[in-house]
């Protein structure tokens, strides 16, 4: 599942940042910020407008995101 089908309050834990070129910046970046394998992440809200940007918390950090970034983060939930 990708991080922007969460649903708010849900949470997950990051099994992959999908790349979409070879050194993809994006890609590189959500790492650098603590989207890595195993780690906890929650949807905490969504923008009034287009519903962007999302806001996610991974760790103990919070991040605003949009939508298409979220979208590379691969998550796996837990129950239904």
């Amino acid at each position: 599942m990708k991080l922007s089908d969460l649903t708010v309050g849900q949470s997950g834990t990051v099994r992959h940042v999908d790349d979409h070129q070879p050194a993809d910046a994006i890609a590189r970046r959500l790492r650098d910020l603590g989207f890595v394998a195993g780690e906890a992440v929650r949807l905490l809200a969504r923008g009034p407008i287009g519903r962007e940007p999302l806001l996610v918390q991974v760790g103990f950090t919070r991040f605003a995101l949009r939508s298409t970034e979220a979208a590379r983060v691969r998550v796996e939930t837990s129950g239904p």
